[in-house]
């Protein structure tokens, strides 16, 4: 009974393009700011992509800027990550996140600002 539920991860050719999506469960989806982060072997947990409560303010860690696009749809309790020219740096564990933050502008960078979590779903760019 996971409160956020990722899919769409699999493997793909450098190049390519993904698309994950997060669906939300037991809490409003608008009360929250979400976000995607993504952890590789061997390496912390690392911010990708944000999006406000209402989807208006959007941002992404620098090496995926012009790559990838977080977007919800509050209506349905969905959030997506769509991912193009994926690079095999890309490869890792990607993770829904919920913040509970008030703030309406709320783009939060910090793992540590996210209450709620998936278990994640595995992204594997390889040729």
């Amino acid at each position: 009974q996971w409160p956020l539920v990722e899919s769409g991860g699999g493997l793909v050719q450098p190049g390519g393009s993904l698309r994950l999506s997060c669906t939300v469960s037991r809490f409003t989806l608008d009360y929250y700011a979400m976000g995607w982060f993504r952890q590789a072997p061997g390496k912390e947990r690392e911010f990708v992509a944000a999006v406000s409560k209402s989807g208006i303010f959007t941002r992404y860690a620098d090496s995926v800027k012009g790559r990838f696009a977080i977007s919800r749809d509050n209506a349905k309790n969905m959030v997506y990550l769509q991912m193009n020219g994926l690079k095999p740096e890309d490869t890792a564990v990607y993770y829904c996140a919920a913040d509970p933050s008030p703030s309406t502008y709320t783009t939060n960078t910090s793992p540590s600002r996210y209450d709620y979590w998936g278990q994640g779903t595995q992204v594997t760019v390889s040729s």
